[in-house]
């Protein structure tokens, strides 16, 4: 074992603090990573704070990993020391199972193993991001373009591939209108990278308060939800709508802006359960649906991609002192557009 500093909450809803962790050996297909940069992502607090539940603690969270292969296990075949990689919300999956074989290792029918705030195949908790150091499976990594900066392409583990997955799936692109409700660290990478696909994209946003950010980042329209007007002009407009907020919505709303077959997309996981009059989706044959993140072969996809494209998160670096200040100001919308730790500070 090796004993590499962290951050980490002691208990629910406990603030951060600095403390030691132990990381696993390097086993025969495993990589050690020195992370460089950690993104924060708002299921980090969720988790921290139990808002989904019973959670695991003490918890490092993190799982918007980008670094540098230090160590690689005598079967490793896909890096060497030195590479530039990342580590996404995944660490292992039961690899058996008919989505594991698919490519779709998120949706694992045995359960994938997170990053932090799981067990391991041993029965032993796994640790994220705020920290020196991580090993993982060399088939859980993913190797970061060398267009892509690691500060920036840190975010694209979590933010990136949770919108580019639903974008590819439901045919984003050309002749296509996307709606993108939220313009935060989720909804604007789903902006850039529908903007990129070549699609026809609108925020939606409850104020026009970041309707210029918006715009700069390749959305074509933005709206603010708070006028009823918007409900009644958009009405029918939209193919595809991604819902990157975590707060409760009007899915009725929404729903009726979309066109005959459209599919309105949850990316965000709101703490409370939803209500909804199914006359909504029965009206127009439209879909509810829902996409959690993406598999690995997907991810380095969306890597290649943003690296093609030169799509990299809008962040704020900071020194890992700041995170419990970067939480509560992730919750006050404080941020354009998500923060990254510098590993360096820990």
């Amino acid at each position: 074992m090796t004993t590499v500093a962290a951050y980490a909450a002691p208990a629910a809803k406990a603030p951060l603090e600095r403390t030691t962790i132990e990381r696993r050996e390097v086993g025969e297909f495993d990589v050690l990573i020195d992370i460089k940069f950690a993104g924060i992502c708002h299921s980090d607090i969720h988790q921290a704070r139990e808002g989904w539940g019973e959670a695991i603690f003490p918890m490092v969270p993190g799982h918007e990993i980008a670094g540098v292969v230090s160590e690689v296990g005598s079967g490793v075949t896909r890096f060497k020391v030195g590479d530039r990689v990342g580590v996404g919300c995944m660490v292992d999956s039961c690899r058996e199972c008919e989505n594991c074989k698919a490519g779709l290792e998120q949706y694992c029918l045995k359960g994938m193993i997170g990053t932090y705030n799981a067990l391991d195949k041993n029965g032993e908790p796994t640790y994220g991001g705020y920290s020196e150091k991580i090993v993982v499976d060399e088939n859980y990594t993913v190797r970061i373009p060398d267009g892509l900066s690691l500060d920036v392409a840190a975010p694209l583990l979590c933010a990136g591939i949770t919108t580019y997955s639903p974008l590819r799936h439901w045919n984003a692109g050309p002749g296509k209108k996307v709606a993108v409700v939220g313009l935060g660290g989720l909804g604007h990478m789903a902006v850039k990278l529908a903007h990129a696909m070549g699609a026809e994209v609108t925020v939606l946003s409850q104020s026009l308060r970041k309707k210029e950010d918006g715009l700069k980042l390749g959305a074509d329209h933005y709206y603010a939800t708070s006028d009823p007007k918007t409900f009644e002009e958009l009405r029918g407009t939209f193919d595809l709508i991604v819902s990157t907020v975590s707060a409760p919505l009007d899915f009725g709303a929404f729903l009726s802006l979309l066109k005959t077959d459209g599919a309105l997309v949850n990316v965000g996981a709101p703490e409370e359960p939803i209500s909804l009059n199914l006359f909504s989706v029965i009206s127009g044959r439209k879909t509810l649906a829902g996409s959690g993140i993406g598999g690995i072969r997907e991810t380095q996809e969306m890597l290649d991609f943003c690296a093609e494209h030169r799509i990299g998160a809008e962040i704020e670096l900071i020194g890992a002192s700041e995170i419990n200040d970067a939480y509560e100001r992730v919750l006050n919308s404080d941020v354009r557009y998500r923060f990254v730790i510098d590993a360096a500070t820990i």
